[in-house]
């Protein structure tokens, strides 16, 4: 896929991962949509890219919502090429805590947003795409997830962030696999711990033990190097129903 005209969703595109690849496909002469249930961050980005930046509100568990984003980005810059899901979020919590059991309540909506929200932008995303021309290469678009290495290494406190993300692993070749026969490639990335706005709240001692227990470079990871993976994704057409860790070889321990 070539990067530059072509047009690209992406959601929790107001701060963190999504802000960054939203910047790196703009840089690259992409035309993008950042897209976000609070559209404060999405807006500031677009309007430092006027010509090809459009802020759009979007709850991605919602099929509507969804589907009035893809019609609006699809209206302004023509048809979708790539999305990349970005949007969600990481509430911790045990199984069995000093108030008692886990909240179901807290588990179902991490698994909303986090793995019915990312499947929900890939379906309606992937009806839109299946309608485009091919372009140069044979391609008509491609869809890039992102799970964590807590899909393999869930720490104590992570049970629902865990499943949820590891259900977007498991959700990864099988789309993969239904989808190619429409030319739609599908990819995930699994970052490990990166500088994302939950984790500069975080005490700067707190961060750097972080960064030290990751075996190299011994630091968080830049929310630029999860864009640029994404940017190579998009441009390799032989990624495709693969689950790629971002994570400097950074295997988590249970607590």
């Amino acid at each position: 896929m070539v990067i530059g005209d072509s047009t690209f969703l992406v959601t929790g595109g107001s701060s963190g991962f999504g802000a960054a690849v939203g910047r790196l496909l703009l840089e690259r002469g992409a035309n993008v949509a950042f897209a976000d249930i609070d559209l404060k961050g999405a807006q500031a980005e677009a309007v430092r890219n006027a010509e090809r930046g459009f802020a759009v509100r979007v709850d991605v568990t919602d099929g509507g919502s969804v589907e009035e984003a893809v019609t609006s980005v699809t209206s302004r810059f023509g048809p979708l090429r790539g999305v990349v899901n970005c949007a969600g979020i990481a509430p911790a919590q045990r199984i069995i805590g000093r108030e008692g059991p886990h909240s179901l309540d807290l588990f179902a909506k991490v698994v909303s947003v986090n793995l019915i929200g990312t499947f929900n932008v890939m379906r309606i995303a992937a009806a839109a795409m299946a309608g485009n021309e091919l372009d140069a290469h044979g391609e008509r678009g491609v869809i890039i997830n992102t799970a964590s290495v807590a899909a393999f290494d869930g720490q104590i406190g992570q049970a629902a962030y865990a499943a949820s993300k590891g259900g977007v692993v498991s959700l990864t070749l099988p789309a993969a696999r239904e989808l190619g026969r429409h030319a739609i490639r599908v990819v995930t990335i699994a970052p490990g711990i990166f500088e994302t706005p939950m984790l500069r709240g975080m005490p700067e001692e707190v961060q750097k033990a972080l960064g030290e227990g990751v075996p190299f470079p011994q630091r968080l990871g830049r929310p630029g190097e999860f864009a640029s993976l994404v940017g190579h994704i998009a441009e390799n057409a032989y990624l495709n129903g693969e689950v790629i860790r971002l994570d400097g070889a950074l295997r988590m321990a249970p607590r």
